[in-house]
């Protein structure tokens, strides 16, 4: 077995001895869909959620986008039930669990850790958590959602990139990217962990506030010209705080964002269309993440302080401003919180521009 496979747990055949467990932590559709990857390329996953499942095999059920069903088998633990000899674990948790999760792996430094959360902060914060212990940013393209009868719905392929963020941890990143390759979910190793992440930011950033403020599709977002220049503008703002931190855009698996930005140096009548096309294909009919917490369907509190609520904040730490952003977040906010507020604005892109230019 060479170093690199075995620095994550990836299964050569034969193997000399059982390789170690990877853990991923968080059983929702983004965790299936990486434990089941992982475990159809031979790997042993231990998959853990918020309790005690056991250590009982556990069936995950891929429904993959172009409709081809697969089974695997990965072992269901509880936070107690991580194996002593594993050594990496994926935190496939949203950001506002995140914390609880640390909290709950503070007994083992020795994990080198991944990150998969959408957004800016995740590795921050385990990096003041753990100091010392490895530490790799990830970023997932592809689109899924679980289905009515607890199936993953990978909705479009997308992929996954990888980058080294702290510690020895380059052979876990080669290994890992063989291994979600194996399994069929394209992966790609990147030098920079936070261009890749700000690149991934751009993408979520793209219809999400607008479409959940608004209550409104994201082709109907980019089909008013009015909506197009606030989608344009708040691009804008995230692009200026990644050029002071000499951050260049990057093509991710399954999203060109490199090309996204070019895209936005052309005038309105041409780019509009374009990137509509490019929204509907890459998000697989999948609406967005913040519509969905603002319409109920998705538990949990929003993370738009993740997303345009974090690119306000590192715009103010470095001198600059993000009003289109700042306001996106407080809105999103306001919507989620308040059915008052949710109601006024829903089907209203008046009374948005309004509050944008209050």
């Amino acid at each position: 077995m060479t170093q690199d496979r075995a620095a994550a747990g990836v299964a050569e055949k034969p193997p000399s001895r059982p390789a170690p467990p990877i853990v991923v932590v968080g059983l929702g559709a983004v965790g299936s869909l990486l434990a089941g990857c992982l475990a159809a390329a031979g790997c042993a996953v231990v998959a853990v959620g918020r309790v005690d499942l056991g250590g009982r095999p556990r069936a995950i059920q891929l429904v993959e986008p172009g409709g081809r069903r697969r089974t695997v088998t990965v072992v269901a633990a509880g936070p107690e039930g991580i194996p002593p000899e594993s050594r990496v674990a994926l935190l496939a948790v949203k950001q506002y669990d995140l914390a609880g999760v640390l909290d709950g792996l503070a007994a083992r430094p020795d994990l080198v850790l991944v990150t998969v959360q959408n957004g800016l902060g995740a590795e921050e914060a385990v990096l003041a958590r753990r100091p010392t212990s490895g530490l790799v940013s990830a970023s997932l393209t592809a689109a899924v959602e679980r289905g009515p009868g607890g199936e993953v719905h990978w909705l479009r392929r997308g992929g996954i990139g990888l980058a080294p963020v702290a510690g020895p941890v380059d052979a876990v990143v080669e290994a890992l990217v063989a291994a979600f390759r194996s399994g069929g979910l394209p992966a790609r190793r990147y030098p920079d962990w936070a261009a890749m992440k700000w690149s991934k930011l751009l993408g979520n950033l793209l219809c999400n506030a607008t479409s959940a403020i608004l209550d409104l599709e994201p082709a109907t977002v980019l089909a008013d010209p009015a909506l197009f220049a606030v989608e344009r503008r708040q691009l804008e703002e995230a692009l200026a705080v990644m050029d002071r931190l000499g951050l260049r855009p990057v093509g991710l698996p399954g999203a060109a964002v490199d090309w996204l930005v070019r895209l936005l140096q052309l005038p309105d009548p041409l780019a509009r269309p374009v990137l509509r096309a490019v929204v509907e294909r890459a998000r697989g009919g999948k609406s967005p993440s913040l519509r969905g917490h603002v319409a109920g369907s998705a538990p949990g509190p929003s993370e738009v302080g993740w997303l345009n609520g974090a690119v306000a904040e590192r715009a103010r730490a470095l001198g600059l401003v993000a009003p289109v952003n700042g306001r996106l977040a407080d809105l999103v906010e306001a919507v989620v919180a308040d059915p008052t507020q949710r109601a006024w604005f829903r089907g209203r892109p008046d009374r948005l521009l309004a509050a944008l230019d209050g």
